[in-house]
C-alpha cells in the first residue's frame, strides 16, 4: 500500500495552530512555568495519561534519547514530582511514576487550558466548534495522545502499581 501524502494546506493550517495551541500551554502553565519547563511538562503529562512507566517507554514517548528522559526525570524527583521505583511483578525493573504533587501541576494546568481554549472556541459558531473537535480528536489519535477520559486514576504516593501499563 502506497504511503499517503500529508496535504500541504492541512499542514500548513495545523502549524498555525499548533502555535497558538503551544501559546495556550505556556500560559496554561502559570506559575508552575518558573518550575517546571514545557518539556518537564510533557513528561508529567505521559506518566499521568500512561501510568508508570521505564525511563526506556517515557523516552519513547517524548522522542528524546534515554539519557536525556533521565536527566529530565532526575529534575522531577528532584522537585517532588515524579518518583522512581521497582515494578513489584519484576524487581529489576525500574519504573517512573508522576507523584500526587506533579499530578496536581498537570490537573491545575489542564483545567486553565481548559478555559483558555474555550475562550478561542466561544468566538466560533457551534458547527465549526464541532469541526474543529473532530479534525482534532482525528489528529490526537493520529499522533497517540490518550484522551484525558481514558487516563489512568490519580494513585497515592505511597501505592506503587504492580504493573506497567501494557506489560505484566
Amino acid at each position: 500500500m502506497a504511503e499517503q501524502v500529508a496535504d500541504k494546506a492541512a499542514v500548513d493550517a495545523v502549524l498555525s495552530a499548533s502555535r497558538s495551541l503551544i501559546a495556550v500551554a505556556t500560559r496554561s502553565l502559570g506559575a508552575a512555568a518558573e518550575e517546571t519547563s514545557i518539556a518537564q511538562y510533557r513528561a508529567l503529562v505521559v506518566l499521568a495519561s500512561r501510568g508508570p512507566q521505564r525511563l526506556v517507554d517515557v523516552a519513547e514517548a517524548l522522542d528524546v534519547a534515554p539519557s536525556t528522559a533521565g536527566r529530565m526525570c532526575d529534575r522531577l524527583v528532584r522537585k517532588g514530582l515524579v518518583r522512581r521505583h521497582r515494578a513489584r511483578t519484576d524487581r529489576r525493573a525500574v519504573l517512573v511514576s508522576v507523584t500526587a504533587a506533579g499530578r496536581q501541576v498537570v490537573d491545575q494546568a489542564t483545567a486553565r487550558r481548559r478555559e483558555l481554549i474555550a475562550d478561542v472556541l466561544r468566538l466560533l459558531p457551534a458547527g465549526q466548534q464541532r469541526d474543529v473537535a473532530r479534525a482534532l480528536a482525528a489528529f490526537a489519535a493520529a499522533a497517540g495522545e490518550v484522551p484525558d477520559s481514558q487516563w489512568p486514576p490519580a494513585l497515592a504516593d505511597d501505592a506503587p502499581p504492580a504493573t506497567v501499563k501494557g506489560r505484566s
